[in-house]
C-alpha cells in the first residue's frame, strides 16, 4: 500500500509542480501614456500593456531577462489563457529559465500599427523601442541591458520584431520572428492580386473595416505613406486603379520598401552582424505570400553572410504557436534561453 502511494505521488508530482507554478506566475495589466503616439487622427496615445511575471517573482528579489512579444494584425496586448499556459509550461519543464514577457497594445483604428513611425498616426516604433522598454525597466525587476532583452512576435509582430532588432541593436540583442508578414510586396500585397481592385471600390471606413487585404494595405499606407490630403483613409498606395487600368506609383512603392525588412537588410548589415542571434520560422501551409517572403528574407540574409536560423514547419499561419507542443514553448523560448544573458554579471 505504502509503495503504491509512493508510485502515485511520483507519477503525479510533475503535474502538481506545474499547477503550482501556473498559480505562482501572474500577469499585470497596466497602461502607459506615450508622447511618441500623440497624433491628430484619433489614435489613443495611452496604450495597454500586459506583463507576464514568472513563478517566484513575487517571493524573490532577483532580476530577469525580458522577452518583448509583438502581437499580430487584429490582435492586441491580451495574453490569453493558452499563451500563459505555454509560458508556464516552458518554465516548469525547464525549456527556459524564468523570464519576464512584455506585450503592448498596438491595435489601431485600422487594426494594426505595423510597429512603424508614421508622420500622421503616431510613432509606434519609438513607442516600442524607447517608451515601453523604459517603462518595463522602471517598474519591474528586469536586467536593463541589451544582452538580456529579446524581441519576438507573430505575423505583423514578426515583422515588427525583425524591424526593431535591425534598427535598435543597442536595445535588443536577439530576435525570433514567428511567421512574419509584410517583409516585402508579394502575393495579396502586390499588383497582380485583386486587393487593389477591391480597395478602389471602397470609399468609406465602415466598408473598409469589413474587408481584410484592402484594410491591410491601408494600414501599410498609414504607417509608411500617409497623406493628409486624401480622406477618408489618408494614405497613398503604390498600386491603384483608374477604371480598369492599373496605375503604378513607384515613388510610393519606394517609401514602402524603405520600411519593409527584406529591403532594410543591405543598409543594416552592421546592425544585423551585431545581433547575438536571429531566427525566423513559418508554416508550410501558411499561404503563398508568407512562405515566399520568408524564403526571400532568409535567402537575402544568407547571400550577405548574416548567420541565422530559418525553419519551415508543417502547419498553417496560426496553428501550433502557443500550444504546449507548439513553436513558442519548444522553439522560440529555448532560443532565448540559449542566447539571452540570464546571469547578473554577464554569465549564462
Amino acid at each position: 500500500m505504502y509503495q503504491g502511494c509512493l508510485l502515485l505521488l511520483w507519477l503525479f508530482l510533475p503535474i502538481l509542480v506545474r499547477a503550482q507554478d501556473a498559480v505562482e506566475s501572474r500577469v499585470v495589466v497596466d497602461s502607459i501614456y506615450s508622447a511618441s503616439l500623440e497624433n491628430d487622427y484619433g489614435e489613443n496615445p495611452t496604450r495597454a500593456v500586459s506583463v507576464y511575471l514568472p513563478p517566484g517573482y513575487d517571493a524573490g528579489t532577483q532580476r530577469y531577462p525580458v522577452v518583448y512579444y509583438l502581437h499580430g494584425f487584429l490582435n492586441d496586448h491580451t495574453l490569453t489563457r493558452e499563451m500563459i499556459d505555454a509560458l508556464d509550461y516552458a518554465i516548469a519543464h525547464r525549456k527556459v529559465r524564468p523570464f519576464i514577457l512584455v506585450t503592448a497594445d498596438n491595435r489601431t483604428r485600422i487594426d494594426g500599427s505595423f510597429y512603424s513611425n508614421s508622420e500622421l498616426f503616431g510613432n509606434w516604433e519609438d513607442f516600442m523601442a524607447y517608451d515601453l522598454v523604459r517603462y518595463a525597466d522602471k517598474n519591474y525587476r528586469t536586467m536593463p541591458r541589451r544582452e538580456s532583452r529579446g524581441v519576438t512576435g507573430h505575423s505583423m509582430g514578426g515583422f515588427g520584431a525583425l524591424k526593431l532588432a535591425m534598427r535598435h541593436p543597442d536595445i535588443f540583442s536577439s530576435v525570433y520572428a514567428l511567421s512574419p508578414g509584410g517583409l516585402t510586396v508579394v502575393g495579396e500585397y502586390g499588383p497582380n492580386s485583386n486587393t487593389y481592385r477591391e480597395l478602389a471600390a471602397i470609399d468609406n471606413m465602415d466598408e473598409l473595416m469589413r474587408s481584410y487585404f484592402p484594410k491591410v494595405i491601408v494600414a501599410f499606407g498609414r504607417a509608411w505613406s500617409p497623406n493628409p490630403d486624401k480622406p477618408p483613409f489618408y494614405v497613398d498606395v503604390p498600386f491603384a486603379y483608374a477604371g480598369d487600368s492599373l496605375v503604378v506609383h513607384p515613388e510610393v512603392l519606394e517609401k514602402w520598401y524603405a520600411e519593409m525588412p527584406l529591403h532594410l537588410i543591405d543598409d543594416h548589415l552592421p546592425a544585423l552582424q551585431s545581433l547575438t542571434a536571429i531566427a525566423l520560422d513559418w508554416g508550410r501551409n501558411a499561404g503563398d505570400r508568407f512562405v515566399r517572403q520568408c524564403e526571400m528574407f532568409s535567402q537575402r540574409l544568407e547571400n550577405v553572410g548574416i548567420q541565422h536560423s530559418a525553419e519551415e514547419y508543417i502547419g498553417t499561419h496560426t496553428s501550433g504557436i502557443f500550444t504546449r507542443d507548439g513553436r513558442v514553448p519548444n522553439d522560440m523560448l529555448p532560443f532565448f534561453d540559449t542566447h539571452l544573458t540570464f546571469a547578473p554579471e554577464g554569465g549564462r
